[in-house]
């Protein structure tokens, strides 16, 4: 049976770092500082601002928050943005996703200052990340790259299997992996032979967004297997893309699905935000 990566437990542990460090930076003159900014009133979208807020408030971060009407005129919440990239008291800015579909979310990126950045979109941090020269990595892959390392498993060298290839999670999770010196393969839905790909992988990484996908006979004995995905089975119940109960007995680690990867995700947001403070000192 795999042992199971707690991702409460490594979260939990960042953030008690995170915390000092801000608290030493406070003590030196400021605090770092985040900014998020919502249009319109998606019911999922409050709920992950409130949890940045809450997340903000237990490392000792300044934040501050905007809640914009749906109409919102692209061009006011792009000179809000302006506004905070001048701010000295904000090192990142949120624009939290999806926007109402009048306003053109790539123009919202590009107009978000690199350095201020913490979600990692940008196409000067994604360039950055491909070069191996970045300081802020989108928040999944990193949470993922800080689970794999609570395990003890050295990636140099070993063989990392990818499946998903979105520009938010796949395509960045496969450079920091590379990064790290392991021998990557991204797997996506025209991959012919995927199991016999999976099959290979010392370490998997499920972002493909379909529950169950990623079945026992994919996975190498004693692989370890992260699930990114967040998926509603027909009995309304929130399940990852691995089929959990019979690739647990294969594998020699596994993340769950709740309480994996996804309380990594916020951790990490503030970590991109305490390193884009140092930054801006």
């Amino acid at each position: 049976m795999a042992n199971i990566i707690d991702g409460k437990l490594v979260s939990a542990r960042l953030r008690e770092e995170i915390k000092a460090e801000a608290q030493a930076l406070a003590a030196a003159g400021r605090a770092p500082g985040l900014a998020v900014i919502l249009v319109g009133e998606d019911p999922a979208s409050q709920v992950y601002v409130k949890n940045k807020e809450k997340g903000c408030d237990e490392v000792g971060f300044y934040s501050e928050k905007y809640f914009l009407a749906e109409d919102t005129e692209e061009s006011e919440l792009l000179a809000l943005i302006e506004k905070l990239n001048k701010d000295p008291k904000i090192d990142g800015i949120l624009v939290q996703s999806p926007v109402p579909k009048h306003i053109d979310y790539k123009k919202v990126v590009d107009t978000i200052d690199p350095s201020k950045d913490v979600d990692a979109f940008s196409p000067v941090n994604v360039g950055k990340i491909m070069l191996g020269e970045y300081d802020l990595a989108p928040c999944t892959p990193a949470g993922v790259m800080e689970l794999i390392a609570s395990t003890g498993t050295d990636i140099s060298g070993k063989n990392c299997v990818v499946i998903g290839r979105s520009n938010i999670v796949g395509k960045p999770m496969s450079m920091l992996l590379l990064h790290a010196n392991g021998t990557v393969t991204v797997c996506h839905s025209k991959t012919a032979n995927l199991k016999e790909v999976t099959r290979n992988a010392d370490i998997l990484v499920a972002a493909v967004g379909k529950a169950d996908f990623v079945t026992a006979d994919m996975i190498k004995p004693g692989a370890v297997v992260i699930d990114v995905g967040m998926n509603r089975n027909a009995e309304g119940k929130l399940t990852g893309d691995v089929a959990f109960a019979e690739v647990e007995k294969v594998a020699s680690y596994i993340t769950p699905v709740p309480g994996g990867v996804g309380p990594m995700t916020i951790t990490m947001l503030l970590k991109n935000t305490l390193t884009a403070r140092k930054l801006h000192t």
